[in-house]
């Protein structure tokens, strides 16, 4: 059963989002792409698969994954 947090995270709406692409190399196949949608809330979507439902993630938990927002131009 996920934490109550990031249950939390799901409930929040994403109408309106801007996400923005962070490659490792040539986006010739696919990119990650992050938006911020709360506070201390971040939603994490895959180019490739553009109807997927995209991952929620805190801050912490983005940092303890390796994923830095200003890789991305967004700000902490």
């Amino acid at each position: 059963m996920p934490h109550s947090k990031n249950h939390d995270l799901y409930s929040l709406d994403l109408t309106g989002a801007s996400f923005v692409k962070a490659c490792g190399g040539p986006c010739t196949e696919g990119c990650v792409t992050l938006a911020r949608i709360g506070a201390d809330a971040w939603a994490l979507g895959d180019s490739k698969r553009p109807g997927a439902e995209p991952l929620r993630f805190t801050t912490e938990e983005l940092s303890v994954a390796g994923i830095d927002p200003t890789r991305f131009g967004l700000t902490i």
